[in-house]
C-alpha cells in the first residue's frame, strides 16, 4: 500500500503542494483529480522521487522508498518520454533493462505487449514513424513491462481512440486483479467515475475531497437532473430555480437551487423544448468537480453556466 502523508513542496514564493494525503491500496484503482497547475504532477513526481518533497512522508508497503523501491514502480508521463529516433522493440528493452529485466524475457513481455495493443507489425519501426495514440501506447507498455508493484499514470487516455481506451481500461481492470496499486490522473472524468474505488481532488495545492466516490457523491445528495431533449435550451442556467446547468446541444445536467422542486422545471419546457428524457439522478463527477474547484467567471459568462463561485460546503471537505 502507499501511504502519502502531510506533503509540502515549495518553489520560491510559491506552494504547489500544501499538506497532501491519501493512501492507495494494492488491488486499488485511485484517481488523482484537479485543474490545471493544482500540484497533482508535482505530487506524483515527489511520490517517484523525480524532486524532493519539503515536508511529508511517503511509504509504501509501510516501509520509507528506498533505491529498491524504484524498481517496482511503472510511470507513465503525460509528456512523451520516449527516443524518437529510436526503434519501438528498442525502446522498450532499455526501459525494461532500467527495471532490471533481463533482454531475453524483456523481448519476449515486449511481443506480447505490441500484440496486445496491436502494433505487433511495427516492431522495427522508429517511434517518430508512429500517430500520437500508437506512441501513447508503447509509453504505456514501458510503465507495465517490468510488473510494476505500483503503476502511475499520468493523462493515460490522451490520445487513444475510444476502441483504445476500451482497451486500456480492460488492461487496467487486469492489472488491478493482480493486486497492483494504481494511481491515474486525468481530466476525463467518465474514466474516473467508471474506474475509480477512491480519488483525491487536489485545488491549489491543497486537497479539497478525499475518500470513496461512493461516499462523496453520496454528500452531494441526489439533486442533479438530467434532460435530453430538441431544440434550444439556452436559457436554462438563466431560470431561477436552477443553481447551475451544464446545457451541451441535446443534453443537460441540472443543478436545483431546491431539489425538491425538480418537477417544476417541466413548466419552462412547454413549447420551447421537445424533451425526450427527465431523470433525477446523483450528480457526475463532472459537476462535483466544478462545484469544487469552480469555473473563473469569465469562463463561465462566456458558457453560460450559472452558480459557479469556487470552494466546497463545509460538510464536504
Amino acid at each position: 500500500m502507499l501511504e502519502v502523508q502531510n506533503l509540502r513542496k515549495e518553489f520560491d514564493t510559491v506552494v504547489a503542494v500544501d499538506d497532501v494525503s491519501f493512501e492507495v491500496k494494492r488491488g486499488e484503482l485511485f484517481g488523482l483529480l484537479g485543474p490545471n497547475g493544482a500540484g497533482k504532477t508535482t505530487t506524483i513526481r515527489m511520490v517517484i522521487n523525480i524532486i524532493k518533497p519539503d515536508g511529508g512522508e511517503i511509504r509504501f508497503d509501510g516501509k520509507p522508498f528506498s533505491p529498491d523501491t524504484w524498481n517496482i514502480i511503472g510511470y507513465l508521463p503525460e509528456e512523451r518520454g520516449l527516443y524518437r529516433k529510436s526503434r519501438i522493440i528498442n525502446t522498450i528493452l532499455y526501459f525494461a533493462s532500467l527495471k532490471g529485466v533481463s533482454e531475453e524475457e524483456a523481448r519476449r513481455r515486449a511481443v506480447g505487449w505490441l500484440e496486445r495493443f496491436g502494433l505487433a507489425d511495427r516492431l522495427h519501426d522508429k517511434v517518430e514513424e508512429l500517430s500520437k495514440g500508437n506512441q501513447q501506447k508503447v509509453q504505456i507498455i514501458t510503465s507495465l513491462i517490468h510488473r510494476p508493484q505500483l503503476l502511475i499514470l499520468d493523462e493515460p487516455f490522451s490520445g487513444l481512440d475510444p476502441v483504445n481506451q476500451i482497451l486500456l481500461k480492460d488492461v487496467l481492470m487486469e492489472v488491478r486483479k493482480q493486486n497492483v496499486a494504481v494511481i491515474f490522473s486525468t481530466h476525463q472524468m467518465e474514466q474516473v467515475e467508471k474506474l475509480c474505488d477512491n480519488i483525491c481532488l487536489i485545488n491549489k495545492g491543497r486537497p479539497v475531497l478525499n475518500g470513496s466516490l461512493r461516499e462523496i457523491k453520496k454528500r452531494y445528495g441526489h439533486n442533479s437532473v438530467h434532460v435530453e431533449f430538441e431544440g434550444d435550451a439556452s436559457f436554462l442556467g438563466q431560470l431561477p430555480i436552477v443553481k447551475r446547468a451544464d446545457v451541451y446541444q441535446n443534453y443537460a445536467e441540472i443543478e436545483l437551487v431546491d431539489p425538491e422542486k425538480a418537477t417544476d422545471l417541466l413548466k419552462y419546457f412547454d413549447g420551447k423544448l421537445a424533451l425526450r428524457k427527465f431523470e433525477i439522478v446523483e450528480p457526475s463527477l463532472n459537476s462535483i468537480f466544478i462545484d469544487a474547484v469552480g469555473i473563473p467567471p469569465e469562463v463561465a459568462e462566456g458558457a453560460g453556466v450559472k452558480g459557479t463561485s469556487p470552494g466546497l460546503k463545509d460538510n464536504v471537505r
